[in-house]
């Protein structure tokens, strides 16, 4: 059954993408967010449309407002600025997020409170953990496109993340996204069949050893 916020077909592109996954997702054509943002505890998985959100570094009113704003069943994706290194989201902000039937959240910042975030199971992607909060009175913007971890994000594009980081899918894309991933993890387990037989990924690949002395 779809979850809260989710119709049939959101599910099923929710179940798919997390199917592929982040990495698969990231070379089928979505666009693979910088290796900084990643999963803020292990097990993390998430795949979502995207609510944006920009702060003013070091404070995080925005975060407040897009969490009583943004649609059932989408991730909020966060762009703090230059100053990362602050606790913009912990558990009062998961519980709130949680109430509301928000999927997730990726920042390009600090979160803090990552064993409740984990006890949760509240999937969060960040730039790092941090203790010290941030101010709450700033100006921001909710809804609007923004740059999370190097990508444009805007609203209705998926996120996809687990532990190898987060993809990004413009909302136009998905379909040709989700075909083109498909095919690639056929064509993997049909590699992975070959492997087990014997064959060598230089073989299947149809690599050029030449260039390695010894070879």
């Amino acid at each position: 059954m779809p979850g809260p916020g989710e119709d049939a077909p959101t599910a099923t592109y929710v179940a798919e993408l997390l199917a592929l996954g982040a990495a698969t997702v990231g070379e089928s054509g979505g666009r693979p967010m910088r290796a900084r943002v990643r999963a803020a505890w292990r097990g993390a998985r998430l795949a979502a449309p995207a609510y944006p959100v920009r702060c003013t570094p070091g404070d995080n009113l925005a975060v407040h407002v897009a969490v009583a704003h943004a649609p059932a069943g989408s991730a909020l994706a966060v762009d703090v600025g230059d100053e990362d290194e602050l606790g913009y989201w912990g558990e009062v902000l998961t519980t709130a997020a949680e109430s509301r039937g928000l999927a997730g959240l990726v920042i390009d910042g600090g979160v803090r409170d990552t064993a409740a975030l984990e006890a949760h199971g509240f999937p969060v992607f960040s730039t790092t953990i941090a203790l010290r909060g941030a101010s709450k009175a700033r100006p921001g913007a909710v809804g609007l496109p923004a740059d999370v971890g190097g990508v444009r994000v805007s609203a209705g594009d998926w996120l996809v993340g687990d532990g190898d980081g987060v993809a990004v899918v413009p909302a136009a894309a998905l379909e040709d996204v989700l075909r083109a991933g498909r095919a690639r993890a056929d064509k993997e387990d049909a590699m992975f069949v070959a492997l087990r037989q014997g064959r060598t990924t230089v073989e299947l690949l149809g690599l050029d050893p030449s260039p390695v002395e010894g070879a």
